[in-house]
């Protein structure tokens, strides 16, 4: 499965009640492809995953894939913490027709690596589909070793990962000890461009829902050989992805879609909104980004 360069990590568009929104969820998608995103991860911690219920992730997975028609993988979060758990919702995400699932690393209770290991080989068992898993120590607690990722990476439909771990080496390691075929992406979006440069594919991307094409050609710019170029979009593109994560995610990227026209409304508790100083300090990055656009 070859989930592209850009896989973008899709919030959850809910009304004014704070229920899901499918007529907004449909737009989202058509804007998403139209701007560089090569893949739709739907239900991450973007998407607001702590505050779906298991029904409501099912269901949104099931519009995804209906709406979305073969254009685009669509990629079900589907990790938890709790292993039996994260097996019945793959169970239910791979039956309304999903390409594959995001496995992130288990939250809080925080296993050893062997209990890293078994928990997602013994989900890996219960499906067809191909995974990615998900490392990220900073909301997890517990870093997933090189060691272990690659003991993964050799379990047949554990096809990549996504890294946010922020570790350049670590990530070398990963990609020079894995199967040519094991993909690796940045789990932050201001890495994209280094992650490329030691081997990996991509990036998980927040930001590309703003700047998808911008992501898109600075890593065909790389790829084509114009490392200058692509040196400049990064740092042409940073305080836009660093705004992304000036608030906690995904307060500023549904609040920057909204600014954009494209209508997701607001977060669920316990997010908050932005503030009128946050929000006015988005407009001038967004504002700044546009007229360097021009």
């Amino acid at each position: 499965m070859n989930f592209g360069q850009i896989v973008t990590a899709m919030v959850t568009p809910f009304d004014e009640q704070g229920e899901i929104d499918f007529p907004a969820t449909s737009n989202l998608i058509e804007y998403l492809i139209a701007n560089g995103s090569d893949s739709l991860v739907i239900a991450g911690t973007t998407g607001e995953s702590p505050t779906l219920t298991d029904d409501e992730k099912v269901e949104l997975f099931k519009y995804t894939v209906e709406v979305v028609q073969g254009r685009v993988p669509v990629i079900a979060g589907t990790g938890s913490n709790n292993t039996k758990a994260s097996i019945e919702l793959t169970m239910r995400a791979e039956e309304v027709g999903v390409n594959g699932i995001m496995l992130v690393s288990p939250y809080y209770n925080k296993p050893c690596q062997e209990g890293l290991y078994e928990h997602f080989k013994t989900i890996a068992a219960s499906t067809s589909l191909p995974i990615m898993l998900y490392n990220i120590p900073g909301r997890s607690a517990v870093n997933m070793e090189v060691e272990t990722t690659v003991r993964l990476a050799n379990i047949s439909n554990i096809v990549a990962i996504k890294e946010a771990s922020a570790d350049l080496d670590a990530m070398a390691k990963i990609i020079e000890q894995t199967p040519d075929e094991f993909s690796l992406y940045s789990g932050d979006d201001s890495l994209a461009l280094p992650v490329l440069a030691i081997g990996g594919v991509g990036v998980v991307s927040v930001s590309s829902h703003i700047i998808g094409n911008n992501m898109q050609t600075m890593l065909e710019n790389f790829t084509n050989g114009d490392v200058q170029q692509a040196a400049r979009d990064h740092r042409r593109l940073l305080p836009v992805m660093k705004a992304m994560f000036a608030t906690p995610n995904p307060t500023a990227v549904k609040a920057a879609l909204n600014i954009k026209g494209v209508d997701v409304g607001g977060v669920r508790l316990p997010m908050i909104p932005l503030n009128e100083e946050q929000l006015h300090e988005l407009q001038e990055v967004l504002l700044t980004h546009d007229r360097m656009a021009i």
